[in-house]
């Protein structure tokens, strides 16, 4: 594709694959705030998971490098991700959005309960615009700011991504910039979020696509429903596996 590389920010991290990235990852003490209220869920715990082991850090991308679809989201649940250590896997918003990748065939199951129940992503890898759990799901400015060197480091290690979709109006945001800030997406007037909205770059980046978040805030209340989220990953596995 072409205008895949164009205007790559200086000095991302990620040297050493998408594994020494996520190392970099889990190792961030960027932002105080969110380390302190992510160890401290992790010490008082929920009470249907008192008898666990908290993650408690910054969560990794899951996926790999030879992954065509990327999905992007807000931030670990703090009883989900932040508690499992692998993105969307562990609440309701993971249930439901694990069970539409595997009826588009992008997972091997339709259940994520945890980073090691043998749940696999197919031609599919899942980040974030935060990678710790935030107080009240809402990371500041700052803090998604300061998380903004890994997704570059993401789209820099991620050749084979063909098509992005980004998970709420604050994700769809920060996906903009971050086509913005590798040369894309840079001419005319932005397409608005929206539920199914999609965006070509004349120069053959990666198709952008939005959903409504799978928060149980939207799907509890029919918001978003599974037709809706297969509409758009049905959407995205059409052009993830163009020839």
């Amino acid at each position: 594709m072409s205008g895949r590389r164009k205007g790559t920010p200086k000095q991302a991290p990620g040297r050493g694959g998408l594994a020494a990235l996520n190392r970099q990852v889990v190792a961030c003490e960027r932002c105080p705030r969110l380390r302190r209220h992510c160890e401290r869920v992790a010490r008082e715990k929920r009470r249907a998971y008192a008898d666990e082991d908290y993650w408690g850090r910054p969560v990794p991308t899951s996926g790999d490098l030879r992954a065509r679809f990327l999905i992007i989201g807000l931030a670990p649940a703090a009883h989900g991700a932040n508690r499992t250590g692998r993105m969307f896997t562990g609440d309701r918003s993971g249930d439901f959005l694990y069970a539409g990748l595997h009826r588009a065939g992008f997972a091997s199951s339709a259940r994520s309960v945890a980073r090691r129940d043998g749940t696999k992503l197919v031609d599919c890898a899942i980040t974030a615009i935060t990678r710790c759990a935030p107080p009240g799901n809402q990371p500041t400015r700052a803090e998604v700011a300061r998380c903004r060197p890994f997704l570059d480091a993401e789209w820099d290690l991620l050749v084979r991504v063909k098509v992005v979709l980004a998970l709420g109006g604050l994700a769809w945001r920060e996906a903009l910039a971050l086509y913005r800030r590798h040369g894309l997406l840079t001419a005319g007037r932005l397409t608005p979020f929206g539920h199914g909205a999609e965006v070509r770059d004349p120069s053959g980046g990666p198709v952008l696509l939005g959903s409504y978040h799978v928060s149980q805030q939207n799907t509890f209340t029919g918001r978003l429903t599974p037709a809706m989220l297969d509409s758009v990953l049905n959407r995205a596995s059409e052009i993830a596996r163009e020839m």
